[in-house]
């Protein structure tokens, strides 16, 4: 066998259940993510990972969304012994994950529960950004690690894995983009492409479009939630917990801002949609942790961010935001929001309407004509979000825990609204490094969006009159 060989045991065809093993040799491995699926299926086998997770040498983080790191207790659960390799930002962001995770998981033990949150704590090693780290230094292999700012969620990391075989006199450099972030997000800076790759697995989620500039995409939320508000009800948001809530969060303190020095109201007859006055609602316990750590992290904040908070605004804690912790109060809001439909917005997880407090809302909102639901997110195939995109706008229904509601909500979606980076992104981080890999992976992606961003670089390299090994898993 010829090393080094990666072995694709997740988000092949799909974009979730992130997993990676890169066999650097015979004796050791790197696992690179170790994320559960949509569906989040219950997996402990060791079996049913494809490889033996007590071989690992070390598993690395790219970031911490469960569809990379859901599956970690199962990892140890499995035998797997080493570190958990990460960013200084993710090292804080995981536990908070991971004791989510393991709520679900272990719901009636809790003993059980925080013995495996301590033992991932355990393992957690914090790399700082752009500086190499030794894990193997023997005659026969050396292996550098190396994370870069991947700008997908705070702490995402792209890994660098730099392989030498001294007895063989070669070397390799390896590169997991993980998700890479859309050059116009807010908040975090754009990642850079890397200086070089030998192999590159790139993740290839937007890979057959464009994203709207972020300028326009603001503008298609503000038109959006204008629009849901006249409707005179509540306007629904599903969002992850961590990346597009903060990014929400911020796009709508802008929002509201301007729309406060403008004088603007939603209404001109009922006073209490003035958009100074509008409630944001902020409904998840776990979203307002997260939310903290970025806090925590202004240090990695984009310059533009920075200067925000130096002019004295909060654009993650501003005024308006009202957040709801407790499951008592959570009942409450969604049962006063559903029988009075006072207009407001509300964010809550989880972002594809699979599970989470969401749910809840949609349960008692959906039947009604007066309530907005707006995605600003990637709904994948088989979600109850991506039903609910499909069938609301044709008067269908979707299934929420097995039982069947008609949709007459109101269902928009703001395109290009996206932490991932597009086909443009992607072809970039490719064509700016310095010597263009060889051999690229497309994986993290659905068919068509692989084979269109395959075409593209395809094309690329030909007009540069450079060689390459395309492999789409």
């Amino acid at each position: 066998m010829s090393y080094p060989e990666i072995i694709h045991h997740g988000a092949i065809n799909t974009v979730t259940g992130s997993c990676h093993q890169l066999c650097m040799n015979a004796e050791n491995s790197l696992l690179i993510d170790c994320g559960a699926t949509q569906e989040g299926a219950v997996e402990t086998a060791a079996a049913l990972f494809g490889f033996s997770p007590a071989a690992i040498k070390a598993f690395m983080v790219t970031h911490v969304h469960v569809d990379h790191v859901g599956r970690i207790p199962d990892l140890l659960a499995a035998g797997y012994q080493g570190p958990i390799v990460c960013s200084e930002p993710s090292a804080h962001l995981l536990p908070l994950v991971m004791e989510d995770v393991l709520k679900l998981k272990f719901q009636h033990d809790r003993a059980q529960a925080d013995r495996y949150l301590k033992a991932i704590e355990k393992r957690i090693i914090a790399l700082p950004f752009g500086h190499w780290f030794s894990l193997v230094d023997t005659q026969s292999l050396v292996c550098r690690v190396r994370l870069q700012r991947a700008g997908h969620s705070l702490g995402s990391a792209y890994i660098e894995c730099d392989l030498q075989y001294p007895l063989e006199g070669r070397a390799q450099r390896v590169v997991f983009s993980g998700d890479l972030g859309a050059c116009h997000a807010p908040m975090l800076p754009s990642p850079k492409a890397p200086e070089r790759a030998d192999i590159l697995v790139l993740e290839s989620t937007y890979g057959d479009r464009l994203h709207e500039d972020r300028s326009t995409r603001q503008r298609r939320l503000e038109q959006a939630i204008d629009e849901a508000l006249e409707d005179q009800g509540t306007v629904l948001i599903p969002a992850f917990s961590i990346g597009r809530t903060q990014e929400l969060l911020y796009e709508l303190e802008d929002i509201l801002r301007r729309k406060r020095l403008l004088g603007e109201t939603v209404s001109d007859t009922d006073a209490v949609t003035d958009w100074p006055r509008l409630p944001i609602i902020l409904d998840s316990p776990l979203a307002s942790r997260f939310t903290r750590v970025y806090q925590a992290f202004e240090d990695y904040w984009d310059d533009e961010a920075r200067e925000r908070l130096e002019d004295g605004r909060r654009p993650l804690d501003f005024s308006q935001l009202i957040t709801i912790d407790d499951h008592a109060r959570h009942l409450q809001t969604v049962n006063y929001l559903a029988s009075t439909a006072r207009p407001a917005i509300v964010i809550a997880g989880n972002g594809m309407c699979a599970g989470g407090r969401i749910v809840n809302y949609l349960k008692s909102m959906l039947g009604d004509r007066r309530h907005n639901v707006v995605f600003v997110g990637y709904q994948a195939k088989g979600t109850p979000g991506a039903a609910i995109q499909k069938h609301g706008p044709v008067g269908g229904y979707v299934e929420l825990d097995r039982e069947r509601f008609d949709i007459r909500a109101g269902i928009s979606t703001v395109a290009g609204y996206s932490a991932h980076a597009d086909q443009n992104g992607l072809v970039d981080f490719v064509t700016k490094m310095t010597e263009w890999p060889t051999q690229i992976r497309l994986v993290h992606g659905e068919a068509g969006a692989r084979k269109t961003l395959g075409n593209v670089l395809k094309r690329k390299y030909s007009l540069a009159n450079r060689q390459l090994e395309l492999q789409i898993p």
